[in-house]
């Protein structure tokens, strides 16, 4: 029988760091996700799921973006009606929060999207979130403590832009080695083992 306790009494989560859900986690939401914290202290803890990507490009939510073809991801359960990006672009976009490793949350939406109207940017170095994943006073560390997520400390912008989507709940996992990589094969529904 496989141990269920990831280490996590000891570990803090910290900004940049990635919260990747436990392979049975019923909340389907949450569901073989990954998400990268930008906000975490005493009041709450706040972040975007970064592997859900829905079927909605960025023209389809804004006015006199025909040139916004990137792909929208479902950020959390949160607001979905709001639109929010981080990027790897440092130089280019002022303003935002630095999360670490060359990577930023948010920024100046017009200097933005004169970058992508104008063909400038690399959309591979962005990704955008309708709505995110937010946690009141104490809840994630509730959560936590139930195993219901396991910290990654060692994100990368290459973990989070470069990898596809629909591997990366499975590849953090394998980089983490020991337990965490059999963790990574287990089927999504033990049932069909």
């Amino acid at each position: 029988m496989m141990d269920f306790t990831y280490n996590n009494k000891n570990i803090k989560p910290e900004k940049g760091d990635l919260l990747i859900s436990e392979p049975f986690l019923p909340d389907p939401n949450f569901q073989r996700t990954v998400v990268l914290i930008c906000e975490h202290g005493a009041d709450g803890s706040f972040g975007f799921v970064l592997n859900k990507q829905s079927l909605i490009k960025g023209m389809d939510v804004l006015e006199d973006a025909e040139s916004f073809d990137a792909p929208l991801y479902v950020g959390g359960p949160v607001q979905q009606d709001t639109l929010h990006f981080i990027h790897r672009q440092v130089a280019e976009i002022g303003g935002g929060a630095d999360l670490g490793e060359g990577i930023r949350w948010g920024g100046n939406f017009e200097q933005l999207m004169s970058l992508i109207r104008s063909g400038v940017a690399n959309m591979e170095d962005f990704k955008f979130f309708l709505g995110y994943s937010g946690w009141g006073k104490g809840q994630l560390e509730e959560e936590l403590e139930q195993n219901s997520w396991i910290i990654y400390k060692s994100a990368t912008a290459e973990d989070i832009f470069d990898t596809q989507p629909d591997f990366l709940w499975r590849e953090c996992l394998k980089k983490m080695g020991g337990k965490y990589k059999i963790i990574s094969n287990y089927p999504t529904d033990p049932r069909l083992n």
